[in-house]
């Protein structure tokens, strides 16, 4: 009796050992993935943080920067990164050229300005090719203001001064025959604080971006004037695709940490194409909450309306440096009497490998 009840044991432990072969054997690929992704995690967690500051974090022009990091593209290249925000570009190019951060979030036409003042830096991934941008007049001022040609005598608003929407605010400007000298920028910052401005009066009209011109409109609170979210916008506007938003950093840096930018390439890109391949309800659900102030369905229409403006790999526009020379010489006596080297204002050879 005891050896027949032995045998039925040993058959049971050798089915088990055998399914628990087969399962292993099935599983060893999502297994091997999972190790590869923990190395990597340990990596980043061993390794030195980079920061980098962000144009407004809650910005849907710059929506790829907190998407990386939360669909944990950071953590599977194994590099630590920490976002800051500031509301406007220029800030945030202060603080790169001052060392406080390694790379910025912003609007590419800074590395161009920065040449002509003896430093470098270069776009390491092109995120945009139109800088996403809206023109928007309020609605007091509406019947008067009806395009750039009627910007003389107005205060128009902009994120701070030396900031990429003063830029284009005076590129507008001068295209439609208005002096620089005839417009008044005022800082306001964006979205609540525009908001406010554009409503109280304190600004004529401004340029912003999405979700804040969502909520405008759905308050009924301006109409848009010049739309630069979409290639056709931004060809209609200035002259070409204008690449704005991009991952830019100090020449020296990117040089002396090629594997390090190598990683943040690779995770950018794969954010870019995860986004054109997904739905806007599918890419805002992946956001934080309360960057949809208006609701979900105000800010599902807001990156709707945004993703127009997105690279699907990271690359340069052909065309784009030069569209973004024309624009600042137009108004920027720096530049206009300047020698630019476009080609040392971007790089192509991480985005490239990240493949």
């Amino acid at each position: 009796m005891p050896s027949f009840s032995k045998r039925p044991a040993r058959a049971a432990a050798a089915g088990s050992l055998c399914l628990l072969l087969a399962a292993g054997l099935t599983g060893c690929a999502d297994d091997a993935s999972k190790t590869r992704t923990a190395e990597k995690a340990a990596e980043a967690a061993k390794g030195d943080t980079v920061t980098i500051m962000v144009g407004g974090l809650d910005k849907v022009i710059y929506m790829p920067a907190v998407l990386t990091q939360r669909l944990g593209y950071f953590q599977e290249e194994g590099v630590a990164v920490r976002l800051l925000s500031e509301p406007a570009g220029v800030q945030a190019t202060t603080a790169l050229v001052a060392g406080e951060v390694q790379g910025v979030v912003g609007f590419y036409d800074h590395t161009l300005d920065l040449q002509v003042k003896g430093k470098n830096v270069e776009s390491v991934v092109q995120l945009a090719r139109t800088p996403g941008e809206v023109e928007i007049v309020s609605k007091k001022a509406a019947p008067t203001l009806t395009s750039p040609k009627d910007f003389k005598g107005k205060k128009l608003g902009v994120t701070g001064l030396g900031s990429s929407t003063d830029f284009l605010t005076k590129y507008l400007a001068v295209k439609n025959g208005v002096k620089v000298s005839d417009i008044t920028p005022v800082a306001v910052g964006a979205g609540q604080t525009f908001l406010a401005a554009l409503q109280q009066g304190s600004i004529d009209a401004g340029m912003t971006t999405d979700p804040t011109v969502a909520q405008i409109l759905a308050k009924d609170a301006g109409k848009v004037l010049v739309d630069m979210r979409t290639p056709e916008g931004s060809r209609a506007a200035l002259g070409g695709l204008y690449p704005a938003s991009s991952l830019y950093m100090n020449t020296g840096w990117v040089n002396d940490h090629k594997e390090t930018v190598q990683k943040l390439a690779n995770a950018f890109v794969k954010t870019l194409k995860w986004m054109s391949t997904h739905s806007p309800e599918e890419i805002a659900a992946k956001m934080p909450e309360d960057y949809a102030k208006g609701g979900k369905a105000q800010y599902v229409e807001a990156v709707r309306n945004t993703l127009p403006m997105f690279t699907p790999d990271g690359v340069m526009p052909a065309d784009g440096p030069r569209t973004v020379h024309e624009v600042l010489k137009s108004f920027n006596p720096n530049l206009k009497n300047a020698k630019v080297d476009l080609e040392k204002t971007y790089t192509t050879e991480f985005v490239r490998k990240a493949g």
